[in-house]
């Protein structure tokens, strides 16, 4: 089955088909980083990552995905803090890439950062004035909307529309209302660079554009991004580089993520109940997390809500519970050599439908637990397990999973082992009360006991 993905420039699904096989191209907008991720954050990242590990099976992938690191928030939190936007940007990208790599999220090939792209953003800005689809205007420059006849073809929307909408947003250095800026003026002591337009520093679409141009070149296969990006984000990426580059296609494929949810309403500071990243993965491994942002299919939305994070664990303690039984042991570091089974590909190559591909993960996992054959079992585990790669699941170790802390209040390991043994010591001489006093101590402690002919296994339970 070819790979099939909704295109939200055209509005329905369409099998990919790269400009160039050996050099398949995607970029995706990465943080703007002034503080720690939220759960929403971290949605593009897995849905992408995931599309990437599909990718580069059949393709040579080039996937970028960017680093806003200057911003009016950034400027106005690094001042807060009385520090420079460097260091203010470094500690929140640190964070976001310790965040990322719990939740299994593999490094782009390239990541680059907006500071380190102010020449070519100026570059593609001097391009814009000389066409004509941008003007200077009191240290300002800005893109006319009206210069790009396509301008709302990506979301949809009507031009003329677009700029009646726009009237909230007036300023009288412009045109049109409906234009955006492309660079603006900064005090002199403030964030900025030179320019001959004066001191001043680029605005938030641009910055894509350059980089996009910088590393991927002017057309490319794949642009992702949440949903709330395509206006007016994409929307006025795509007018600034279709114009930049005489008429050749930005993007072939927009490919856009839904939103997430909290308890049903809307994420927001106002409401409270921004949920960060890291204080999610103090509650659960960040592959439990990583599971509950696949649950649902990448282009609805997601409700989040403790129950997603307990479902999700419950599922992984049944996929490596059968892993376990199969005799699996030591963690997966590199991609398995084994194929994955062809129903877990083709559930992801319709669409990234991860919902589909995790029910035949779960197939594979009751399989393994009805198979009596040892050799069979061992086959169908490595299976599930290659198929896990491509959504990034399943390749810790076994055995681990089940005997590290959920919590920090539960009993430590050496704890666990020590009240094994007395209850063995206790069984063996036949104080049976006293052993099922142990069992229950640790099941009140989130420990379950597992008596099989080998011996004593265990696992958490929380």
């Amino acid at each position: 089955m070819a790979l099939i993905l909704h295109n939200t420039l055209t509005r329905r699904r369409e099998q990919f088909k790269p400009e160039n096989p050996e050099r398949v191209t995607m970029y995706v907008c990465g943080p703007t980083v002034y503080n720690f991720a939220h759960i929403g954050n971290a949605r593009p990242p897995v849905v992408f990552d995931v599309l990437a590990r599909l990718l580069r099976r059949t393709y040579q992938l080039v996937y970028v995905r960017n680093v806003t690191d200057v911003d009016d928030k950034i400027n106005a939190a690094a001042e807060d803090e009385g520090i420079g936007i460097n260091e203010l940007t470094n500690r929140y990208l640190d964070a976001y890439h310790d965040d990322m790599t719990l939740l299994g999220v593999l490094p782009p090939d390239i990541e680059p950062k907006v500071t380190e792209h102010i020449p070519e953003i100026i570059s593609l800005i001097e391009r814009l004035i000389k066409s004509g689809y941008a003007y200077v205007a009191e240290g300002h420059v800005l893109f006319s909307v009206t210069s790009f006849g396509s301008y709302g073809m990506l979301s949809g929307r009507d031009q003329e529309e677009l700029i009646a909408g726009a009237r909230v947003e007036i300023a009288p250095y412009k045109k049109n209302p409906a234009d955006f800026v492309l660079w603006k003026p900064s005090h002199k002591d403030g964030v900025g660079w030179d320019s001959s337009w004066g001191y001043g520093r680029p605005g938030w679409h641009v910055e894509c554009s350059a980089m996009v141009e910088a590393h991927l070149g002017n057309t490319i296969d794949i642009h992702g991004g949440g949903l709330d990006l395509v206006f007016p984000h994409h929307e006025n990426e795509t007018a600034q580089s279709t114009c930049a580059h005489e008429g050749e296609t930005y993007c072939r494929y927009w490919v856009h993520n839904g939103l997430i949810n909290i308890e049903s309403e809307k994420m927001s500071k106002s409401l409270g109940n921004v949920l960060l990243v890291k204080d999610l993965l103090m509650q659960a491994p960040g592959e439990v997390v990583r599971l509950g942002l696949l649950t649902a299919h990448y282009r609805q939305p997601l409700d989040w809500s403790s129950a997603v994070l307990e479902d999700a664990h419950q599922k992984l303690d049944r996929m490596y519970g059968a892993l376990r039984e199969a005799g699996i042991t030591g963690a997966q570091l590199d991609q398995p050599n084994i194929p994955p089974p062809l129903k877990v590909v083709e559930a992801l190559e319709d669409d990234l439908n991860s919902p589909k591909a995790l029910a035949e993960i779960f197939h594979l996992a009751r399989e393994i637990n009805r198979e009596t054959d040892e050799k069979k079992r061992e086959e169908l585990a490595e299976a599930m397990r290659s198929g896990g790669w491509l959504l990034g699941l399943l390749q810790a170790d076994p055995e681990s999973w089940f005997i590290k802390a959920r919590s920090s209040d539960l009993l430590d390991e050496d704890a666990i082992n020590i009240l094994i043994k007395s209850r063995e010591s206790a069984r063996k001489s036949g104080d049976y009360s006293e052993a099922d006093r142990i069992r229950d101590e640790l099941g009140s402690s989130g420990v379950i006991i597992e008596d099989s002919a080998s011996g004593t296994r265990w696992r958490r339970t929380r």
